[in-house]
């Protein structure tokens, strides 16, 4: 069997006792459960290691694997750059993964290469590795913007691909869960840091693959972890096959969180086709998802919908509630994808005659115009999830005191018509110091600028 086994691991260089300096100790329960991995590791006699980091070349659609025949690197950039770790690569192996991505029609391969030295997501794992062994090569990914699936994807060409090529195989995980588990840590506290170091430890503790890829993606970013894609990935590799799963540690006493987990390959188990599984529960997810939407709602998607497939706009339904057209408003149209924000255009004050028509227009606008996203493609418009916020003319308030980041949305106005416009109750803006901060910056406005601040309230449609 190709695939022996794989390990979730951490990566904190502190971790390095050339780093540590003695903090190390305070991890010692991870040191010991790393050992006892990588000890499990060598003894299932692999080829080769691949090894996804989500500090390696990362792009928003494409999984990169490192091309080659091999790269080093240090820890200059956490002032221990004579310690070093160098790679063997099994640059037959990196081919045919991205061979197998590509009969798979996944985006994935050794293409455009970039930042060739090894980052310390992928020299840890190594490091302790090779206390125990440097006889096996590796291949290094990194990760993706994509969605669970396409990662869970992924890692089954991970899997075709060595079992093609006839190597025994480990996959090493590796990633930090939360970074917001004390208020004294490098990124302060979240509350959703310890519950999703809970719920991340306990899928993998039971081997719970469909759980694992059903993680909520609001809960996994108000944690800030960087461990979940490269989980994903694993959960791919090990696809269709039964398993045996042990959480070996679980650690956060830097404020981040530090598992360590196990899984070794037993046999082959149909049932454990997860990807598949996971499919099919999505596509239910996505008809509930759309039975349940308002209105709002789905005008704003009968509008994206059509100008994607069409190419034209659409025209204004006749059957409609009469409160969209007995009214003009400001209305945002704000599109997620796997939980990411994927667009988000509106209009503050009211351009069009009525409601209906401004949803019309800001839909296609967040789909197609807003300038930090490529436009929807069709393949993307049935994961695509809409809300639409219908605001109230803005007022003038006098400071800061007269605003509530939960209540109210924020229009800072600065010299020369220099509009930042934020929506309320966002995740992860928890004052109205950040809110204005933010608004300030989408308007191009300095933090020491004198401005005029305006208030709204809006009536949010899902």
């Amino acid at each position: 069997m190709a695939i022996l086994g794989a390990f979730a691991v951490p990566h904190p260089p502190i971790i390095l006792p050339e780093i540590g300096r003695g903090e190390e100790r305070r991890i010692q329960a991870t040191i010991d459960a790393y050992r006892e991995a990588m000890r499990r590791a060598e003894a299932l006699q692999p080829d080769t290691v691949v090894v996804t980091s989500p500090h390696a070349t990362m792009y928003a659609d494409y999984f990169h694997v490192s091309p080659g025949e091999g790269a080093s690197g240090d820890f200059g950039a956490f002032r221990a750059p004579e310690v070093k770790v160098t790679a063997v690569y099994d640059s037959a192996l990196a081919r045919a993964i991205g061979e197998a991505c590509r009969e798979a029609g996944i985006d994935g391969g050794t293409g455009a290469p970039r930042e060739p030295q090894l980052d310390h997501g992928t020299m840890i794992p190594l490091r302790f590795l090779q206390e125990c062994t440097t006889a096996v090569k590796v291949v290094r990914i990194g990760l993706s913007g994509m969605s669970p699936l396409q990662h869970y994807r992924f890692g089954t060409c991970i899997a075709r691909a060595a079992e093609a090529l006839g190597r025994r195989v480990v996959h090493l995980a590796s990633g930090d869960l939360s970074h917001k588990l004390r208020a004294d840590g490098p990124y302060g506290f979240s509350a959703e840091g310890p519950v999703f170091d809970r719920e991340c430890m306990a899928v993998l503790g039971d081997g719970d693959f469909l759980r694992l890829l059903s993680i909520d993606p609001a809960l996994a970013e108000g944690a800030a972890e960087c461990g979940l894609r490269s989980f994903w990935i694993m959960a791919g590799v090990l696809d269709g096959l039964a398993v045996t799963s042990e959480a070996l540690s679980y650690e956060g006493p830097f404020g981040v969180g530090y598992g360590v987990a196990a899984f070794q390959v037993t046999g082959v188990d149909a049932s454990r086709r997860i990807g598949d599984q996971f499919a099919a529960a999505e596509a239910a997810r996505q008809e509930a998802r759309r039975a349940a939407e308002d209105a709002y709602v789905k005008l704003a998607r009968y509008s994206l919908e059509t100008f994607v497939t069409t190419r034209q706009r659409a025209a204004l339904p006749e059957a409609l509630l009469p409160e969209l057209t007995a009214r003009r408003a400001g209305v945002f149209v704000s599109l997620k994808k796997d939980g990411q924000l994927r667009g988000c255009i509106g209009t503050f004050q009211p351009t069009t005659a009525h409601v209906a028509a401004e949803i019309l227009q800001n839909a296609v606008s967040a789909g197609m115009e807003d300038p930090r996203f490529s436009p929807v493609e069709p393949e993307e418009l049935p994961g695509l999830v809409y809300s639409v916020d219908v605001l109230t003319d803005p007022e003038p308030v006098a400071s800061e005191a007269a605003l509530d980041a939960a209540k109210y949305g924020v229009i800072v106005e600065g010299m020369g018509g220099r509009r930042g416009l934020l929506l309320p109750a966002l995740p992860g803006v928890n004052s109205v110091t950040e809110q204005v901060a933010i608004a300030r910056q989408k308007g191009g406005i300095g933090p020491k600028e004198p401005v005029k601040l305006y208030r709204f309230e809006v009536v949010r449609h899902h």
